[in-house]
């Protein structure tokens, strides 16, 4: 019998073209949000025949696929469990790649989830062919709902940690980059991507005549000093070595020159690194805002609201995913991040419950001046998926090692 790695690799070889069609499909047909019937449909269509355990969401239309490994010893009280996930949602942008496989429904896989959803097929199709040499089980997740949808947490509420039996010891995802060389994987201990907060504003004031700003309570105003002083309140509070991000994305008030409105309204986003980071945001923003509306006689009513935790790699996990990149590809295309990314990733949710890692894998195309890649989230953002058959190497590479390691030590 072959080597569990060289099937593997020949597997994952063999599968390129399906893969590519596969992603191809999803990327010229994309779906938004927590309701993906097409993209699930192809989802269970692709995964026809690999002897799988499936169920389907309640209330979202996201996948759990459970593969059983032949290997498995009952002796230690139940195999061990990996968690491999696959985000599958897209994107409300209107594509303009011209690609011949590009969207036409006004939605994008500008984020590479159609990347990641072939590669976690691929995933299922390189294990399935090793089924008997796995030391334990996998789950297979692929979730609708990422870009801000909350998919992970519905899943999670549903069972997708515990469908296997028992939780599981390692949970791994892998998120493509439009705008790194392709094959390049990337990732770090500790802090891997922000939190994100949102925090929503009113002023409260007096309008009137813009020529008489004294006989008014300027909320326009009020809300400008407002902006600023939360910057001068992150840096000068904060440690900067615990980053904090605020970014005023809308403000609106009055609809005239000469008018003082009565209110003004702005809202912004806020990432940081750590739980510590964002409760002390959350205690002293509000109160910091408040106060000075108060000195200047309006009244602000705040909303401050967590939408997405840190995204944590746990340090032994993260060691190991970047130990089986290198080992797998080579040295040359594994580099340690050396910054958390400021973007934020609901597998975060994930990563608090079972002990695990994330990482990215860059996907610029090789076709492409490297200066004119678009980055993740714009409308001319390409992807190579000439990776995919490294991408699901990795990834049941990724199960097929822990589930080993996990298997050798009693206390899984």
């Amino acid at each position: 019998m072959k080597p569990v790695a060289t099937m593997q690799q020949s597997i994952a070889s063999s599968a390129k073209s399906d893969l590519v069609e596969l992603r191809r499909e999803l990327h010229k047909d994309p779906e938004v949000g927590l309701d993906l019937p097409k993209t699930q449909g192809r989802v269970l269509e692709a995964l026809r025949g690999l002897d799988l355990e499936i169920t389907t969401g309640q209330n979202a239309t996201s996948v759990v696929a459970i593969l059983r490994g032949g290997a498995a010893s009952a002796a230690r009280g139940g195999p061990p469990v990996v968690l491999l996930r696959g985000d599958m949602d897209a994107l409300p942008i209107v594509e303009q790649t011209g690609l011949s496989f590009a969207s036409r429904n006004g939605a994008m896989h500008a984020c590479g989830h159609d990347m990641h959803t072939a590669g976690l097929v691929g995933a299922a199709k390189v294990l399935a062919g090793v089924r008997e040499q796995l030391d334990g089980d996998v789950i297979f997740m692929f979730q609708p709902g990422e870009e801000g949808h909350n998919g992970a947490q519905v899943m999670i509420d549903e069972g997708v940690l515990d469908a296997a039996g028992s939780r599981p010891v390692g949970a791994y995802g892998v998120h493509m980059a439009s705008d790194a060389p392709a094959g390049l994987f990337t990732t770090r201990a500790g802090s891997y991507m922000a939190s994100f907060c949102q925090l929503d504003v009113t002023i409260h004031g007096r309008g009137g005549h813009g020529s008489r700003p004294y006989q008014t309570l300027d909320p326009i105003q009020l809300a400008a000093e407002l902006i600023g002083s939360m910057q001068t309140f992150i840096t000068r509070r904060f440690n900067a070595f615990d980053p904090v991000v605020l970014t005023v994305g809308s403000f609106h008030g009055g609809n005239t020159a000469n008018i003082v409105p009565d209110n003004a309204a702005f809202q912004a986003g806020i990432r940081c690194f750590s739980p510590a980071a964002e409760d002390q945001l959350e205690k002293d923003l509000p109160r910091l805002i408040e106060g000075i509306a108060q000195a200047h006689q309006l009244r602000a009513e705040v909303k401050f609201e967590r939408k997405l935790p840190a995204t944590i790699n746990n340090a032994e996990h993260a060691d190991f995913w970047a130990a089986t990149a290198g080992s797998l590809f080579g040295e040359n295309r594994f580099e340690t991040l050396p910054h958390p990314k400021a973007g934020s990733e609901d597998f975060s949710r994930v990563l608090m419950e079972v002990p695990g890692a994330y990482g990215h894998l860059g996907a610029g195309s090789p076709d492409i001046d490297p200066n004119e890649w678009a980055p993740l989230h714009s409308a001319r953002a390409v992807y190579d998926d000439r990776i995919l058959p490294d991408h699901a190497l990795f990834l049941a590479t990724l199960a097929q090692r822990r589930l080993h390691l996990a298997a050798q030590t009693p206390t899984h």
